[in-house]
């Protein structure tokens, strides 16, 4: 490898040197989710010269992205986060490639875009994809970088690598099973500090820098919590569960359209109310405007009539008398979860709408006329 005065600090470094830069070179990795980890994530693996960086995201910049999502300017807001990333990161470093994948992470592209790759860095916010990720990188044995956030604390790990003992842990040996809808936080829904995507970001850069070269010991098998409050952390071993059984690459790609044939059978279409149409129904004594975010969450909506946090409406559901329940939350995820649970509980006996877009695209709504 040619010298770059753009690594120097690199190559003095001791224990690194030319041998790790050239690593890093000849290296692929791919960063699935340009968010709040992808970022940095993505921002770091380029200026440290990793020689082939691929940035998966199917989503567009949205201004309240920018908190936490570094690399995008204001002037971005509405583009492709994969398009903007991509351009920014080549300005950053021209002498590296980098592969745009702007789509959704699923069963039906995950095994063509995954085996192009030497490392996976899972960045993404949903469980969804999380599990996908996880099964095909188990099947097509490849290391999984991993890390996730909530409110003020993040997670990091690296699965399928194995330890001295010839173990190698995945995503299912800590939650073998994906969540219902209505369990799993996000960042719209409870918040995020803006900062700690940045760090946890950074330290599972790391984590790839140190598989990539050999440096150090990398977190496997190993699952390390960190809290940006009072700086406490904690890596807890991760046992392996030789009883659990991920189905071979053929059975993960044609499972996707019996997947995808079943959700359309049992998905009971939900009634959406647009923010201009809730005021309609406020007096009406057969309507119930049911609040189910946590009862400490902003701002307060004056126009609900009963509020029941998500995470306690299976238990307090005989509360609920009205004849037509519309649903209200944050910014419309979580109202669409309980319409669905109400909606499979009382059957044809009640109408279940929900508001669509939420409290907040409801308040935006009032703004603008």
């Amino acid at each position: 490898m040619n010298w770059d005065p753009r690594y120097e600090r690199h190559y003095t470094l001791p224990g690194f040197g030319h041998v790790a830069q050239e690593k890093l070179a000849t290296s692929k990795v791919l960063v699935v989710g340009a968010g709040g980890l992808g970022c940095p994530v993505l921002q770091y693996l380029t200026a440290s010269g990793v020689g082939y960086i691929g940035v998966m995201d199917f989503d567009t910049i949205q201004l309240s992205n920018l908190q936490r999502q570094t690399i995008y300017p204001t002037a971005s807001v509405g583009q492709l986060k994969t398009k903007v990333a991509a351009e920014q990161l080549r300005l950053n470093n021209p002498s590296i490639e980098i592969i745009e994948h702007p789509a959704r992470l699923s069963k039906s592209n995950a095994g063509k875009i995954l085996q192009q790759y030497d490392i996976i860095v899972d960045c993404t916010d949903n469980f969804e994809a999380r599990y996908v990720l996880n099964d095909y990188c188990v099947v097509l044995q490849k290391p999984l970088v991993f890390a996730a956030i909530y409110q003020y604390e993040g997670q990091v790990a690296i699965f399928n690598v194995s330890d001295e003992q010839g173990t190698a842990c995945n995503y299912r040996d800590l939650f073998p099973e994906i969540p219902n809808a209505n369990e799993a936080p996000n960042c719209s829904e409870n918040g995020v500090l803006g900062v700690l995507p940045g760090i946890i970001g950074l330290i599972q850069a790391t984590e790839v820098i140190k598989l990539i070269t050999g440096l150090g010991d990398p977190l496997v098998n190993k699952l390390m919590t960190w809290n940006v409050l009072n700086y406490q952390s904690m890596i807890l071993e991760i046992t392996h569960r030789a009883d659990f059984h991920i189905p071979d690459i053929e059975s993960l790609d044609s499972q996707q359209d019996v997947d995808d044939a079943h959700r359309y059978r049992s998905e009971d279409p939900i009634d959406g109310i647009h923010p201009r149409e809730i005021e309609t129904y406020l007096h009406n004594p057969e309507v119930c405007l049911l609040d189910v975010r946590e009862l400490y969450e902003e701002p307060p909506f004056p126009l609900v009539h009963q509020g029941i946090p998500l995470s306690t409406l299976s238990q307090r559901i005989n509360e609920l008398s009205a004849r037509h329940i519309i649903v209200v939350c944050q910014s419309g995820q979580r109202s669409m979860h309980a319409a669905q649970y109400l909606k499979e509980h009382f059957g044809k006996n009640r109408r279940i709408s929900h508001l669509v877009g939420g409290i907040v695209h409801y308040l935006n709504y009032k703004k603008a006329e």
